[in-house]
């Protein structure tokens, strides 16, 4: 991991601030699927004890980012194309299906106006070019829906998963043929959400998240 050291970070809550810089660095892709992690190495980068790195790759390890197998190790776990099929995506359907209806009952114009917010960072990072945070922004619009539904139980689910999404957001980002085309995409979803057709609210968001479906470098990804 010397190509992309890591900052030392304070004494308190470092287990989870350990996690937090991992996960960071593995979602963004500086550490690649199949990046051994060992624990001598991340205290030594991060100028913690072991104890917490190993507290922080359970935890990682719970969320699906990395992977410990007896006698080799830890390692980062990528996001294949059948995870993303079969498992995220109908996640992803059936639970923002529904946080997207309720949304929809519960959405005020200061709701509308902070999701367009969002959207027109979209905009900004597409014009700099910046795919990582224009993927970032992407995965922000989605957890605001689900936290504007106000179902708790579906921000529960929804933060287990959004590290997986989000790796695979950022993971697709270099696909984009017009970066520019993800916030016009969730301009339709905006639209939507704020015309409350719940037929044509079920319709767009489900639309939007099956271009996951296929290899990424054959269609836009957002």
């Amino acid at each position: 991991m010397s190509s992309s050291p890591l900052p030392p970070i304070p004494t308190a809550s470092r287990r989870q601030q350990v996690a937090d810089v991992l996960r960071e660095a593995i979602t963004s892709g500086d550490l690649e699927p199949g990046h051994k992690l060992t624990e001598l190495e991340l205290a030594s980068q991060l100028g913690t004890s072991r104890a917490p790195i190993r507290e922080a790759l359970r935890q990682l390890e719970q969320e699906g980012l990395v992977v410990s197998y007896p006698y080799r190790g830890t390692e980062v776990l990528g996001v294949s194309q059948e995870e993303i099929e079969n498992v995220l995506v109908p996640v992803r359907l059936a639970l923002e299906r529904f946080a997207f209806a309720k949304a929809m009952e519960a959405c005020t114009d200061e709701d509308a106006a902070g999701l367009a917010a969002i959207i027109e960072r979209m905009d900004d990072a597409a014009s700099a070019g910046d795919l990582g945070r224009l993927a970032d922004e992407d995965a922000r619009f989605h957890e605001a829906i689900v936290i504007l539904s106000g179902q708790q139980h579906c921000l529960q689910i929804w933060r287990t998963i959004q590290p997986r999404v989000r790796a695979y957001f950022r993971r697709d980002a270099s696909f984009y043929s017009d970066p520019h085309a993800v916030g016009a995409q969730h301009r339709t979803l905006l639209d939507a959400l704020r015309a409350g057709d719940q037929d044509e609210g079920r319709r767009v968001i489900s639309e939007h998240i099956r271009t996951h479906f296929g290899d990424p470098a054959d269609s836009l990804r957002s």
